[in-house]
């Protein structure tokens, strides 16, 4: 028995900062243990953080191909472009947020474990955004300077996706939760989130358009962050909700 339980656990607990870190700590050690638990195993998984970052250069990059150096056009463009490029990356890996440890028992050890559900979520919502938010945080500067954005219009742009892309992914776990083991789930995925995101594309976007007209970016930023800690409080405990409903 103690051989075979050597042999089958490897398989089964995912890689070191797995479940055994789970059930020793609770609050901030539990959340960066499941943060470390994701990151290492996107590291094995390099190609689906990848396909997320070429779609959002790709997408971004062909508009100024196809329009051509109009620079006051490109300005005006450039918010809405690069914000619905980045919202449609960060949708690519949604499926698989809540699916792989759904399929193989992960999820409903994290259930039974003696650490609250709802900070494994946040934990591994903290993992998604790492892993596919904050890399188009960094790409954004780039790509807007083929837009012909100025210094100042990059700098809110950067802002802006700071606060948006982590709502996108805590609004993104929600639907992901809703729709876990449901035939069709990635199109049923796109449905319920796409309308959710539009209040955090109107507010990104047009914080740098502000910017671009002299208006101030101030408001929109504000109504950005406030959208963030309803949802930083409200998403955890929605998608664990959606979870537990899932699992029965």
């Amino acid at each position: 028995m103690n051989k075979e339980t050597r042999r089958t656990a490897p398989r089964v607990s995912l890689p070191p900062g797995g479940r055994t870190e789970h059930s020793e700590g609770f609050g901030g050690g539990a959340i960066l243990a499941i943060i470390r638990r994701d990151l290492l195993l996107a590291m094995r998984r390099k190609s689906e953080v990848l396909t997320a970052l070429f779609f959002f250069i790709i997408v971004a990059s062909l508009f100024p191909l196809g329009i051509g150096p109009e620079s006051d056009l490109l300005r005006k463009i450039a918010p809405g472009i690069i914000w619905v490029a980045a919202l449609l990356a960060t949708m690519l890996g949604l499926a698989r947020l809540f699916a792989p440890d759904h399929a193989d028992g992960t999820l409903e050890q994290m259930v039974l474990s003696p650490t609250p559900l709802g900070l494994l979520v946040t934990g591994k919502i903290a993992a998604h955004w790492i892993t596919t938010g904050l890399p188009l945080v960094l790409l954004a500067p780039v790509l807007g300077i083929q837009f012909d954005l100025d210094v100042g219009a990059l700098g809110v742009l950067v802002v802006a996706l700071l606060l948006g892309t982590p709502l996108l992914s805590l609004i993104g776990a929600i639907g992901a939760a809703l729709t876990l083991g449901v035939r069709g789930g990635g199109v049923l995925l796109s449905l319920l989130v796409l309308p959710l995101y539009v209040p955090a594309l109107i507010f990104g976007a047009g914080a740098v358009e502000s910017h671009v007209s002299g208006l101030g970016a101030g408001g929109h930023l504000s109504l950005l962050a406030a959208l963030l800690a309803l949802a930083a409080f409200f998403a955890p405990w929605a998608a664990t909700a959606a979870l537990r409903i899932a699992l029965e």
